[in-house]
């Protein structure tokens, strides 16, 4: 059978539209955290680490919300694409109602329980006090991102996406101003230390949102205000939306549990460690900001034209995407790589803190190009409506592999961080294989659309596979 020329320029022209602006967005939050850890590193390794777990419990609650995340921008995408604009406003509707129930959890715990959740996270007791005082105030800020997050989510799978960076500069502007302000004492007003830190970012959060709504309201958006069709649903709607994104919750629900014990596993190592890794995780966030763009371009390209009906565009995209990841993926390992040293000086990172933070970027540089991928093929998977197989694989190789190693390695045989830190990526290799064999199938291509559904059966015919009926 004849194949098409694939159209390179146009579809690396559409990614960097869509890309760019996302990565950028992401580069300026994690910026923005970097600057956080440099303007707190005068006040000791101790703040640095304790700051760093609270940022885990952060982690956490990502993980709760962005299974509706995940499964909103699989609804947004395939409905943008085919051009249904109810569909979009009730998909917005029930994905931001969903993530706020997340973040009333979660403010509910860090600002009424902040002491418990520090006992989980570690036994020292110089790092708890500290970030029950961070904790308990920043706590206010996690309403205010969700649901900032939520509108980034359907903006940028409607292709709105200079909406949330607009919004982004705005916060890191705010943020690192705001922590010069208050954890120093600037114009009279006392210096808050870490306090002053928490305090700053709420204040970020609530800039971040109001520009976003500003924004959204100027540019005359369809959907952000469309308040009366945002809760439009009826059952066989939140059947079908819960019926997709039940796996992604799953999904994120089930690893943010499992990446919450392998901090807490960590968080029961040395001092000088704990530091490293809050400054790691910080520095990781730089390389997923460049990944989340690509990431995001992948959902929003495969999902509109699956949504849409032309699915052999679709399928070609998802397979050339994978390329590009991995080249902005490498890149910014070989950035972060060349300007560690200064870096880290920056951070308080010295002696041990300063060597064990050294190794794990060397070893994440290796694995990130197979973890990446494994990422990304999993977000195009859930765009276009196959939201199982990649959770069935990543849990079960958590669960199975993962955790086992990273537990035996920590809390039996007391090995080396680096081996307790390298443990948490034993799976990524055999995922890689099964992700890609999976993807070359086209079996992933599974469309909520009608238009979707008419062109499914000639797409598989010429994957050589039979579609499986659909419950209707």
């Amino acid at each position: 059978m004849h194949k098409e020329h694939f159209d390179w320029k146009g579809f690396i022209k559409a990614v960097l539209t869509i890309a760019i602006p996302v990565a950028l967005q992401n580069l300026l939050t994690t910026t923005g955290s970097m600057v956080d850890t440099i303007m707190l590193a005068p006040l000791g390794e101790n703040v640095v680490g304790a700051v760093g777990l609270c940022a885990q419990f952060s982690s956490l609650m990502f993980s709760c919300y962005w299974g509706f995340v995940g499964g909103g921008m699989l609804f947004f995408g395939q409905y943008w694409g085919a051009k249904d604009h109810d569909g979009v406003n009730r998909a917005f509707g029930l994905t931001a109602s969903c993530m706020m129930l997340v973040a009333a959890a979660f403010f509910g715990m860090s600002v009424f329980f902040p002491q418990v959740v520090m006992n989980l996270y570690t036994d020292k007791t110089v790092l708890h006090d500290i970030g029950i005082e961070y904790l308990s105030i920043v706590g206010f800020s996690y309403p205010l991102m969700i649901f900032s997050m939520a509108l980034s989510a359907m903006l940028r799978s409607t292709e709105k996406v200079k909406i949330p960076m607009y919004g982004a500069f705005a916060a890191v502007g705010t943020n690192m101003f705001m922590n010069w302000v208050l954890i120093n004492g600037k114009f009279g007003l006392p210096a808050m230390g870490v306090r002053g830190a928490a305090l700053a970012t709420v204040i970020a959060q609530v800039v971040n949102l109001c520009v976003i709504l500003i924004q959204a309201k100027v540019k005359h958006d369809p959907f952000v205000f469309s308040y009366t069709k945002h809760f439009r649903w009826n059952k066989a709607f939140i059947r079908e939306y819960f019926t997709k994104c039940f796996p992604i919750i799953c999904n994120e629900l089930f690893l943010g549990v499992a990446n919450m014990i392998i901090n807490v596993i960590l968080g029961r190592q040395s001092v000088q460690a704990i530091a490293a890794t809050a400054v790691f995780r910080t520095l990781e966030g730089f390389v997923i900001g460049f990944f989340a763009g690509f990431s995001n371009a992948a959902s929003v390209l495969v999902g509109k034209e699956v949504g849409a009906g032309n699915l052999e565009i679709a399928y070609q995209r998802a397979k050339r995407m994978l390329i590009l990841c991995d080249t902005a993926i490498f890149g910014s390992c070989l950035f972060l790589l060349a300007i560690h040293k200064p870096l880290f000086t920056a951070m308080s990172l010295s002696g041990e803190s300063f060597s064990i933070c050294t190794g794990m970027l060397c070893i994440y540089s290796v694995v990130a190009l197979i973890r990446m991928c494994n990422w990304t093929t999993n977000d195009t998977y859930r765009s276009a409506g196959d939201a199982a197989y990649g959770t069935i694989l990543e849990i079960t190789f958590m669960y199975a592999m993962v955790l086992p190693c990273v537990y035996l390695s920590g809390m039996v045989f007391k090995a080396p961080y680096l081996v307790i830190f390298a443990c948490c990526y034993v799976d990524e290799p055999i995922r890689f294989t099964l992700m890609i064999r999976h993807l070359i199938s086209g079996k992933w291509v599974k469309p909520v659309t009608p238009q979707g559904k008419d062109a499914l059966p000639a797409f598989m015919a010429a994957r050589g596979h039979k579609p499986k009926e659909e419950a209707s």
